[in-house]
């Protein structure tokens, strides 16, 4: 059988494969798991244990709230309910109201049909694979129903937008005055406390894609669709642009000319900001497999060793509990653990924007810094991920392209943790260099 939690909690097609009932249970579960401390139900102080429990826009997000809180209380936990906000703010909240642990409803940037259940330990840290485990094992085994004093409580936390916005500006030592910011919140989590924070720290903001209906998040908008910011930015002449994804955990920019600033550039731009501000532990940068060869040419120029991790942010924040300061992702997923437990796609933002504003260069000018090697990136459908890294034909096609790129290059094949899609990438020394040699690698992966 499957497991039943992917690389970012446990996703599927809303009221399909993600339904009420699974997700009662996986509520039930995880309070038996991690409420363990209180024993489902009140302790000896009277103490049932607490969690946040918040959700991004769509619809289906409703329904799947009223389940897990539904859960939540059966298992004799209480709910707080903190209502539409981004990912980094349930696990901001989940330390900030000392819950036993946090729920995430999203899907991240994946469509509306979608959706996804995130859970987040004491502290707002994300679960380790065995403790997800767990809570998959105790979805079958009996669970304890507290009776009179003893079931759950739904509670609502009408102060914890402020809260998190308390935290943003708490975060930010500056100010970004005299800049005109486009904000694209995706019609997802960011679509108030985006230009509400971008706002509070001194900028213009021109915010599009901030009217979330329930169906629209991640509709040709945000961080997955940038052709609209890049043109809002030309329209309106404004310093930069900022897309976010549908559960606000990403950010991508647009410079003033319209080109994209991706996340291996934004890491380039906030490791050296922080080098100069001596806030950099050890001068070493955190980042994936995927990051481009260029990332690490730039850094090494700047003095900053690169630490290379699996792809996804859990092995990125797996690195940074060594101690280090800084990583991230290509895709714009960016984490600074002194500030937070998980990638701030709102912070990422507030960060790129301030060493706009501290050096007063543009921002195209702070990305130049770093050159990017040509880089192909094809998304293969597949009816089976698992069983395309298994293919004999796939890897000898990966070995005859590493033969190909003789060194000058590099091509990474990787299942998507989220989709049915294998991820074909090629770097090489030309643009058409690297499409021909992944297109080719692309199609023996759709034939498999």
């Amino acid at each position: 059988m499957a497991r039943l939690f992917g690389t970012d909690g446990v996703r599927g097609r809303a009221n399909d494969q993600l339904t009420a009932e699974l997700a009662l249970r996986l509520a039930s579960a995880a309070v038996s798991v991690l409420g363990a401390d209180t024993n489902s139900g009140p302790d000896e102080s009277g103490r049932r244990p607490r969690v946040v429990v918040g959700r991004d826009p769509r619809a289906s997000g409703e329904l799947l709230e009223a389940a897990l809180c539904a859960g939540l209380a059966a298992a004799g936990a209480d709910a707080i309910r903190v209502g539409v906000v981004p990912t980094p703010a349930v696990a901001f909240l989940t330390a900030d109201y000392r819950a036993d642990f946090g729920v995430m409803i999203s899907a991240s940037h994946n469509p509306m049909p979608d959706n996804g259940i995130k859970f987040f330990a004491a502290g707002g840290h994300k679960l380790a694979d065995n403790v997800e485990d767990a809570i998959e094992a105790a979805m079958d085994a009996p669970a304890p129903r507290p009776t009179g004093a003893g079931v759950g409580r739904l509670v609502d936390a009408p102060d914890a937008e402020d809260r998190y916005l308390h935290h943003l500006a708490g975060a930010l030592d500056g100010s970004l005055d005299g800049l005109t910011i486009v904000v694209d919140g995706a019609n997802g989590a960011a679509a108030t406390v985006g230009p509400h924070a971008y706002e509070a720290a001194g900028a213009t903001v021109i915010a599009i894609n901030c009217e979330p209906d329930g169906l629209n998040i991640n509709d040709r908008c945000g961080s997955t669709h940038l052709d609209v910011l890049q043109a809002a930015v030309l329209e309106h002449g404004a310093d930069l642009g900022l897309a976010h994804d549908g559960d606000a955990d990403r950010c991508l920019a647009v410079d003033s000319t319209g080109a994209v600033v991706d996340g291996d550039m934004i890491m380039a731009i906030l490791a050296i900001d922080m080098h100069e501000r001596g806030e950099l532990v050890d001068d070493v940068l955190v980042a994936t497999v995927m990051s481009n060869l260029g990332l690490h040419i730039a850094m090494r120029e700047a003095g900053i060793d690169v630490k290379v991790t699996g792809v996804g942010d859990r092995y990125v924040l797996e690195e940074l509990r060594k101690g280090y300061s800084l990583g991230g992702e290509q895709s714009g997923h960016i984490v600074v653990p002194a500030v937070g437990t998980t990638g701030d796609g709102v912070l990422t933002g507030l960060m790129l924007a301030r060493r706009v504003a501290s050096t007063g260069r543009r921002l195209a000018d702070l990305a130049s810094v770093m050159s990017v090697l040509p880089q192909e990136l094809i998304n293969v459908p597949v009816s089976d991920k698992h069983a395309v890294a298994q293919a004999v034909v796939v890897s000898d096609a990966v070995q005859e392209a590493e033969t190909k790129l003789n060194g000058s290059g590099r091509i990474l094949l990787r299942p998507s943790g989220t989709e049915q899609l294998v991820r074909v990438m090629v770097e090489a020394g030309t643009a058409q260099e690297a499409r021909a040699i992944a297109e080719q690698v692309a199609k023996v992966v759709a034939d498999v």
